[in-house]
């Protein structure tokens, strides 16, 4: 029992000191748990394939497929905008909002969505960020309290259950404390944050880091001289290539994309978007994005039997207007062209770039002046910066080549902020079966099973650009922490720790009511997130409140609720949660503003849920 209490102890120092990352952390305590015999190989691996972490895993790739296909950002975008510039009922909304969303994916990506939302919004409404901010992040937490995965301390308590023989929990179960939480966060956050934070100038303005693909566009005023084609049954396009065609020749003008109903899944059909290429053959019903004057793509069309549509024409039955260019699967970069580069002098016809790297050029800004007509006769000059459009993975194979250009910005990171909007509604549709098959016991499907057919169908229906995305959205530093640290909790069952630590609980509270206990554990486990992951805290503290509650022969499901929404509700430090620290600068809070704001209500919430949790779930 010692060597595990000495384990857990050197291990939480170093969790709190921050120096070495919480996963290695949580590793090397179990690589000692091993080698000093305190759990065979075997019962240390058992946290890998626990299905707390599978289903972990699941929720990753599905809640980063809500935020790839724009999905909760439309969501949240219309809901916001009924706000208008009231500050009050913008605050209301943006607590509401935003526990919704995190009440279905974490607490980290949901605040990451909502910053830059709820910034603008401020901005716009010539409100004070700070004073929005903060309960935005708290907001997320008490929505991870709504549902069985919001948060993982309710997986954790929900297997810690299961484990010691009871039934598992309902996806709801959460919901009556969720509710409470939100409740008690707005009643005591809108008065404080009016009083705290309304006060905390702005420091400024942030540096701008470059140039979006909006104001990009907008920079060579390509929505001026872009123009769309639909292709006409009859037309003598159909079923030729694009070189056969010679349309740029011929017309003056530039095909850069076509886009045509996909039908290669019965039940989601969506415009797909292909660059424009030599081999490239035009069928029936495609849409054509033209670059070029008007009266030449007016003569095009007239003489081709096509028909010129306007900006509100609906494409595939997409309610959308396409004013622009998209940029999911294609993009826009800048590329500035060397002393050095064989294309000085050559005209834009003969950069080859359409041929060895599948780009077009779209224009060239030179000496402040904008080049965007009779581009395939201009000669290219030394310093000429060249609008490029492209498959983002061919714009990316541009800075291979740094000797005669240099790309401006970085196309992939960029292309990683796009998102693949005509998905949403997939994505939409999965994420409702996944929690509909979770929430009624007769669906016979499992919990973990749902998440990993739910993250599986997101891959294979297109709401990633490809798998390697979906493996980035898992935050595989939690992953690895919760599978090392949940052994940990079997070595304390094993040594008798659990039970020791318990047993003074209840030797030394139990005796007054069972109020008292469970106050003791709640408190003891808000002060541990302080300084360790609430995960972590959880998976400790959870076997030692079931534990206690079986000495005193009463139900578990207050105390290890207590302990979920002690872990989860931790407010009084920026660094306690993900969340905290996220909305840090951006509000430009100090340490002492999440003392002011996030300790009164951490502890406001706990003395609440002393008394209603019992009311919830009784003794």
């Amino acid at each position: 029992m010692y060597i595990t209490v000495a384990i857990l102890i050197v291990s939480a120092i170093f969790f709190v000191s921050g120096k070495i990352r919480s996963d290695v952390v949580a590793l090397c305590a179990l690589v000692l748990l091993t080698l000093t015999g305190v759990l065979t190989p075997e019962e240390a691996l058992t946290g890998f394939s626990n299905s707390v972490v599978i289903m972990m895993v699941g929720l990753f790739v599905v809640g980063g497929a809500i935020f790839k296909t724009g999905l909760a950002k439309m969501i949240s975008s219309r809901i916001l905008n009924l706000a208008g510039t009231n500050e009050l009922k913008l605050f209301i909304l943006i607590m509401l909002v935003t526990s919704v969303i995190g009440a279905f994916v974490s607490n980290t990506g949901t605040v990451a969505l909502m910053l830059p939302i709820v910034v603008s919004m401020a901005a716009s409404g010539n409100i004070n960020v700070s004073r929005l901010l903060m309960p935005l992040a708290f907001a997320s937490s008490m929505g991870g309290m709504m549902t069985l995965i919001g948060t993982p301390p309710n997986l954790i308590i929900n297997n810690v259950m299961v484990d010691a023989g009871y039934k598992s929990l309902s996806f709801f179960s959460f919901t009556p404390v969720g509710l409470v939480c939100l409740a008690v966060g707005l009643i005591v956050l809108v008065p404080l944050s009016n009083m705290v934070l309304s006060k905390r100038g702005q420091k400024g303005k942030g540096k701008k880091k470059g140039k979006t693909l909006k104001e990009l566009a907008g920079e060579y005023r390509l929505s001026n001289n872009l123009y769309r084609i639909q292709v006409e049954k009859g037309s003598s396009l159909v079923d030729k290539t694009l070189q056969e065609l010679g349309i740029t020749k011929n017309y003056n003008i530039s095909v850069l994309e076509v886009r045509r109903l996909s039908t290669s899944r019965k039940f989601f059909k969506t415009m797909s978007q292909e660059l424009a290429g030599a081999s490239t053959v035009v069928s029936a019903d495609d849409i054509l994005y033209v670059l070029g004057e008007f009266e030449n793509v007016e003569r095009f069309v007239n003489e081709t039997g096509n028909k010129l549509l306007d900006t509100h024409q609906i494409e595939g039955g997409s309610a959308s207007r396409q004013e622009n260019l998209a940029f999911t699967e294609i993009g826009i970069a800048e590329i500035l062209l060397m002393d050095n580069s064989k294309l000085i002098n050559k005209p834009v016809s003969a950069s080859g770039f359409r041929e060895n790297y599948g780009i077009n050029i779209l224009g060239i800004k030179r000496n402040g002046r904008y080049i965007l007509r009779e581009l395939k006769d201009t000669n290219m000059h030394s310093g000429d910066v060249l609008l490029v459009q492209g498959a983002w993975i061919d714009i990316a194979r541009l800075s291979e080549d740094q000797s005669e250009w240099v790309v401006l910005g970085q196309p992939l990171t960029e292309a990683a902020k796009v998102t693949l909007d005509h998905k949403a509604p997939v994505a939409a549709a999965i994420m409702i079966l996944m929690v509909v098959t979770m929430m009624f016991d007769f669906i016979p499907v499992s919990p973990v099973i749902a998440v990993l057919i739910a993250a599986i169908l997101m891959v294979l229906t297109g709401c990633f650009r490809n798998v390697e995305e979906a493996y980035k959205t898992i935050n595989w530093e939690s992953i690895v922490l919760i599978a090392a640290m949940l052994p940990m909790s079997l070595a304390l069952e094993k040594t008798g720790a659990s039970e020791l630590v318990s047993g003074a609980l209840v030797s030394g509270l139990g005796d007054y009511s069972p109020y008292v206990l469970m106050a003791g554990i709640y408190f003891t486990t808000s002060l541990m997130t302080m300084f360790i992951s609430n995960t972590a805290t959880a998976v400790l503290m959870a076997p030692i409140a079931l534990s206690a509650a079986m000495q005193m022969d009463l139900s578990p499901f207050p105390f290890l609720f207590a302990v979920t929404v002690a872990a989860s509700m931790c407010f009084a430090s920026p660094f306690s949660t993900p969340p905290n620290a996220l909305v840090m600068n951006p509000g430009n809070y100090t340490f002492m503003d999440y003392i002011k704001v996030g300790l009164p209500l951490q502890i406001i919430m706990g003395i609440v849920m002393i008394f209603v949790l019992p009311l919830i779930f009784p003794f």
